[in-house]
């Protein structure tokens, strides 16, 4: 259980570092945008050759694919109820923090809309998070333990990282305070560590099938989020070239598999 405390903080401290970043420094949007597709290329690994892989293994491919579709049509219901939350506010285009209408700090919006649309930014930045840090906690809870849990606490750092750098900038242009943004950031990143470490425990006392079942429902989340958020976000704003990036991050997560 220390472990999974551990390394959940370790996963979660790429937040702060992202909002540090976000807050006091002006990066080239493309820039940020190979740092997206660098991070994705690591979860592209984490969840294939690790998440997947050790489903399959544990159990079988019905129970595999059970997981994986159950955690990818979680994810989707989640993100459209979010999204629907996020469009109560003019200021925003969906529920991702870095959705914002040009000129959004100037835009006028009822208190009842910030609430609503800042809510919806909230939970949808936990919900990116949460299956990739239950993913650690399962992994380390895995056959493989800190093997496991080491590939992919480095993947998602790597993607929480420049996912918190473009969310805070995001944030800022819709007029959130620093105050704001630095409370709802601990917020996730509590909410990420208790994801973590509930991985932990929910998988170390299951029987395999369960086990394949969560280490798949972890993957489908992953995949779902990488589909919808961090794949477009990375190509809107660095273009076809960013395909290096995410080329480069698979190669990292793949030596760094290797090197456990």
């Amino acid at each position: 259980m220390a472990n999974a405390i551990i390394y959940g903080l370790l996963a979660s401290s790429a937040f702060p570092i992202g909002v540090l970043i976000g807050l006091f420094l002006k990066l080239p949007r493309k820039l940020v945008a190979a740092v997206v597709a660098f991070g994705a290329g690591t979860l592209v690994v984490a969840l294939t050759f690790e998440l997947m892989a050790e489903a399959v293994e544990k159990g079988s491919v019905p129970f595999a694919l059970a997981g994986l579709f159950s955690g990818a049509l979680i994810y989707i219901a989640l993100d459209a109820m979010l999204d629907r939350m996020a469009k109560r506010s003019p200021r925003l285009k969906g529920d991702d923090p870095e959705d914002v209408e040009p000129g959004a700090a100037a835009i006028p919006e009822t208190k009842q809309q910030a609430t609503i649309s800042g809510m919806a930014v909230l939970v949808g930045t936990v919900l990116d998070g949460i299956p990739e840090n239950a993913a650690i906690g399962m992994g380390l809870a895995s056959d493989d333990g800190v093997g496991l849990g080491l590939v992919l606490l480095g993947a998602v750092f790597l993607s929480n990282l420049p996912g918190a750098i473009a969310s805070t900038v995001g944030m800022r242009q819709s007029g959130r305070s620093g105050a704001y943004i630095a409370v709802a950031w601990m917020l996730v990143a509590v909410a990420c560590t208790l994801s973590c470490v509930a991985g932990y425990a929910l998988l170390a006392d299951l029987p395999d099938a369960g086990k394949s079942f969560l280490l798949a429902l972890a993957a489908g989340g992953i995949l779902a989020m990488l589909s919808d958020t961090m794949f477009p976000e990375a190509f809107e704003n660095g273009g076809p070239w960013v395909a290096l990036a995410t080329t480069a991050g698979f190669a990292c997560a793949i030596m760094l598999g290797e090197l456990t």
